[in-house]
Parts: structure tokens; C-alpha cells; sequence
């Protein structure tokens, strides 16, 4: 079989890894893919929101199956494009692909249909917003509506905060089109949760779940990433707690978006927060997390092109989808100064026994040289018995690794350790 996935992150290297372990998949194709990448697939230099190339490039090349990772594309309709030539995906069409695209479509939707979540209020216009905040609690929480590449959240704890959040938005256009709308919602406190699952609009499997670690630096300090760790199984999501999500949260959502004419289908990611009334939606996102994915895929045991394709054609439910008990960690090695402004260009050394262990995110091929090119340059991860051996073996194998100027957390896993032991 011949597979496209497209985008070009550590999210897509960990899902072509898996895809390779199919012996029927002889080619993989990554678009644009990155240096890294290269080692396992053929690199396309076809930028991911460029759905024409994208689309003629399938075509033109016989491809059997295509992937669509990273959001952007989703949104835009890469799927619907696709399946419109004959290309079978895995991924939501657009009208689903809201989910995630529209934080007011998703604020509306669970408030329609009673899937907890923090209480919130809409606004498309500036005026309306700054008085509301006037008399909203602190800390609050401005949202833009729209893509805004993982940076479009504020948490304010001054009233001066979230006035420069939402005049940054509304007015500056920080975010371009995507803050023309913001949601002003409750700021929700306990440990947070990333479950990400598979579903094909009728049945939903949830993965193992996840731990971020958004923060820059160490004790949760520093600027918001697009995440500099995680870790899985996490151990504040019981049994309980997985029991409660599926019956109020996971299949309510399935429904609510079939109901709307929106049936999704693919990998629907539930960002969670277990607070005191129980678990709440801080967020969903249409695609596979990342760095969550290179924790979550190390663990499933059954072939993942076979369960995307189940996805694919509805048949989710006539498949066993099976995950290892053991835990996995993945240790984010950036580039100083990330996620404000870094240099680029540094040779990256990975000795050969840490290659396996390796998903490369930010790196490019110059001259047959492995260099940084972004600010998340790789992602270390290790799979062991317990989640004290798979965060030890990470950092051991991370400590092999070199690029100058770079740096990571030292402190991956360490609250799910203390919440394990407790």
C-alpha cells in the first residue's frame, strides 16, 4: 500500500513509525514531512494547508490511503477534497472538524447538549466583552475562537490581563481572523487530562490516557508550549473517572455531533480537567495531540492502519483494539528560547541505539546534516513496566542526545510519580 500522511511534526513521525510496523505498507509518503522524518518516509516539499498540491499529488502518485495529522488541514477540508478524487482518510471532514476550529461552536454545542464544561460567554464584539469582564471573576480564562497554533488562551489574573488579552485579540488581531470571536469563560481547577480516541462516528474506543507538560520550564513556571512532555497512563484518570467520561462526556459528544449533521470520524482528542464536581471539557481537538502521540502510540499493541481504516469505513466496532499495560515517557528537547524566539540551524547528534527511541518535530537535512529548524526540535520517548522506569530510561536516553542551545524540562512525569505514590 501506498500512504500519504500529511504534516510534518514529531505527531506525524510517531504515527508513520507505527504505520511502517504493516507489512502490506510499502511506501509512506509525509507531506511536507521534516529531516527526521526522511529516515522513515519520502519527504514531499508540499506545505500541509496547500489542498490542491496536496490533492493533485495523490492523484498523480496512486496513493491508497492518505492521513491528515495537524489541524489546519482538517479545518480547511482536506479530508472532503480527498475522498472527493477517491482517496480514502483518516481524519473528521470540515463540518466536524469544527469541533476544534470554532471554540464558540464548541462552547454551544456541550451547552446544548449538557456535556460538562466551564460556564462561558461569547462575544464578537469588544465593547460587549470588556464590560463583561468588569464584573467576571478572576482568574478568567479569554479564549480566540479559531486556530491560533496552540498560543490563542489566556489566563488572566488581573482585570488588566484580561482586558489586554481581549483588546489584543478583538482589536490588534493577534491572531488574524481567528480572534474576531472570543469566549470568556470560568477558570476550572484539579489535575488535567488528555484522552485521546478512535471513532467513526458511532463507536468510540478511547487510548491510553495522557499527562502534558505545558509549561517552558521547570515546577510548571514559564510561558504556555505546545507541550514539552507527557506521560501515560495517567494516574489521576481511575477507572472511575474513565467510567464517568464515557457516559457524560465521550459518547454524549459522538451523539451531539451526529445529531448536528457533523459525524465525526477519526481521532477526537478530550482535553479534560477532573475538578470538584467532577470531570469537565477544557478543550477538544479534531486531530491526535502532540506530544501526546508519542506516548500513546508506543502503547497500542493492535496495527494502526488496520484500526484507521475500521475508522474509515465504519467498522470501529467489529475490530479488537488492544493497548500494552505498561507506561510510556516522552521528554521534549527544544531550542533555547522556544516558544518566544530561538535560533536555528544547530547540527542535531543522536547516537544510533537512541534513534529508535527518537520522533523528530523541529529539524531539517542540510548538506546530509540533521539541523534545528524549529523550536520543539525532538521528542525522547521509552516505554518500560512502570512510569518511574519509562520517565529514568527517557531522560537517560535524552542525556546521549546534543544540539547546541538546547534544553528541556528535568522534571517530566514528576507529579504523576507523586499522585501514583499517593
Amino acid at each position: 500500500m501506498r500512504i500519504m500522511v500529511i504534516g510534518g511534526g514529531g505527531r506525524e513521525h510517531a504515527i508513520i513509525k507505527k504505520l511502517k510496523e504493516n507489512p502490506e505498507v510499502h511506501k509512506i509518503y509525509a507531506l511536507p514531512g521534516n529531516g527526521g522524518i526522511a529516515r522513515d518516509a519520502t519527504c514531499v516539499p508540499i506545505k500541509a494547508t496547500d489542498i490542491a498540491a496536496i490533492v493533485d499529488f495523490a492523484v498523480k502518485t496512486g496513493v491508497d490511503y492518505a492521513v491528515v495529522a495537524p489541524d489546519d488541514p482538517l479545518v480547511l477540508g482536506a479530508v472532503d477534497a480527498l475522498e472527493a478524487v477517491g482517496v480514502p482518510c483518516f481524519g473528521p471532514r470540515a463540518s466536524a472538524a469544527i469541533i476544534e476550529g470554532s471554540k464558540v461552536f464548541a462552547k454551544n454545542l456541550m451547552k446544548k447538549y449538557g456535556i460538562p464544561t466551564a460556564a462561558y460567554e461569547t462575544f464578537d464584539d469588544m465593547d460587549a466583552a470588556l464590560s463583561y469582564l468588569e464584573s467576571a471573576p478572576l482568574p478568567t480564562v479569554i479564549k480566540a475562537d479559531g486556530l491560533a497554533l496552540g498560543k490563542g488562551v489566556t489566563i488572566a489574573h488581573t482585570k488588566e490581563e484580561a482586558r489586554e488579552a481581549v483588546i489584543s485579540a478583538m482589536r490588534d488581531r493577534k491572531f488574524g481572523a481567528s480572534g474576531e470571536k472570543i469566549v470568556i469563560e470560568e477558570f476550572l481547577t484539579g489535575p488535567e487530562v488528555s484522552v485521546l480516541a478512535f471513532t467513526d462516528g458511532d463507536t468510540l474506543i478511547p487510548m491510553v490516557s495522557s499527562m502534558d507538560h505545558k509549561c517552558a520550564y521547570d515546577g510548571d513556571t514559564g510561558p504556555n508550549t505546545g507541550g514539552m512532555g507527557t506521560i501515560a497512563p495517567n494516574p489521576y484518570y481511575t477507572p472511575q473517572i474513565a467510567r464517568l467520561c464515557m457516559e457524560r462526556i465521550f459518547m454524549p459528544t459522538i451523539q451531539a455531533m451526529k445529531l448536528e449533521g457533523r459525524p465525526f470520524k477519526g481521532c477526537l482528542y478530550f482535553g479534560l480537567m477532573l475538578t470538584g464536581d467532577g470531570p469537565k471539557v477544557i478543550e477538544y481537538n479534531c486531530r491526535f495531540g502532540d506530544p501526546e502521540t508519542q506516548v500513546v502510540l508506543p502503547l497500542l499493541e493492535s496495527d494502526l492502519l488496520t484500526v484507521m481504516q475500521a475508522v474509515t469505513n465504519g467498522t470501529l466496532g467489529d475490530i479488537e483494539v488492544r493497548f500494552s499495560d505498561k507506561c510510556a515517557a516522552c521528554v521534549v528537547m527544544a531550542s533555547k528560547g522556544y516558544p518566544l524566539s530561538y535560533e536555528k540551524g544547530f547540527e542535531i547528534s543522536i547516537p544510533e541505539e537512541a534513534e529508535g527511541h527518537v520522533y523528530v518535530a523541529g529539524a531539517a537535512k542540510e548538506d546530509g546534516r540533521l539541523v534545528t529548524s524549529g523550536g520543539r526540535v525532538l521528542g525522547v520517548s521509552a516505554v518500560a513496566d512502570t512510569l518511574r522506569e519509562a520517565v529514568d530510561n527517557a531522560y537517560k536516553i535524552t542525556e546521549t542526545i546534543s544540539f547546541e542551545n538546547a534544553f528541556y524540562r528535568r522534571d517530566i512525569g514528576a507529579r504523576a510519580l507523586r499522585a501514583g505514590e499517593n
